[in-house]
């Protein structure tokens, strides 16, 4: 099937949006495949849309109406206005960095981020996006996808999943684990030094809408410990998905 005007589009924004440094219309020229005229056509577009700017002996880059956006985002998302005071309330109790995140493609992207006595970073900044098999807040989403998509992950990019089994069957086995458990651990996957609880975030059907978790900034934890921090970001977790429900 062939590709709509609408989708090209979009592929132009995708490459500029996953580049480090702006592109150049012979870069887009080259990756894409366009013609001149059509790439030229939808850089226009994108420009006068503010999606999209140019800079002299550069090239293209993600333009204002993307900061615009996040703006928009974090001031309106039900998810975000949901999230917020229980994560603040999650810190002022655990000593930690608090992320909420939520499934983007098949990816994992932070959005909000709550911090309160935390003597470290996390490299796991908002507007950051990892793989679904990269720590406790990606794995924690994974572990409630579909069978299907699973399966197509796992197709796809085999060797990502190694962490959580060597087949289909043992990864799938894993995650079913983490499932019944309702919360996930991880040390060391994104920042070093540091260790990850996280919960998921269901819509009414149970599908995950996204993850809330805890970041906390030593590894080898006591199982007590760890059982304490997992059922209190368990809990928040809930709190905002019955909240999303409408209290139901």
């Amino acid at each position: 099937m062939s590709e709509t005007s609408h989708e090209r589009l979009l592929k132009v924004l995708d490459l500029i949006e996953d580049s480090d440094a702006p592109l150049t219309s012979e870069d887009l020229l080259r990756r894409l495949g366009f013609t001149r005229s059509t790439l030229y056509r939808y850089l226009k577009l994108l420009s006068d849309a503010g999606l999209v700017t140019s800079f002299p002996n550069a090239g293209y880059a993600l333009g204002p109406r993307v900061a615009e956006l996040d703006y928009r985002m974090r001031m309106s998302d039900p998810l975000i206005a949901a999230s917020r005071p229980v994560m603040a309330e999650l810190v002022s109790s655990v000593e930690g960095i608090a992320l909420l995140c939520r499934r983007y493609r098949d990816r994992v992207l932070c959005v909000h981020q709550e911090s309160r006595g935390a003597a470290f970073s996390s490299t796991y900044e908002r507007g950051r996006a990892l793989p679904l098999t990269r720590g406790a807040a990606s794995r924690i989403i994974l572990a409630y996808l579909p069978a299907r998509t699973l399966q197509r992950l796992y197709k796809d990019k085999p060797r990502d999943f190694a962490g959580l089994g060597s087949t289909l069957a043992k990864v799938k086995a894993s995650l079913k684990d983490i499932r019944q458990r309702g919360w996930d651990i991880t040390e060391s996957q994104v920042t070093r030094g540091v260790t990850g609880v996280a919960a998921p975030i269901l819509d009414e059907r149970g599908e995950p809408l996204g993850s809330l978790s805890l970041t906390i900034g030593r590894t080898r934890l006591p199982a007590a410990e760890v059982g304490a921090i997992a059922e209190r970001v368990r809990f928040c977790a809930g709190i905002v998905t019955k909240a999303l429900s409408g209290g139901q």
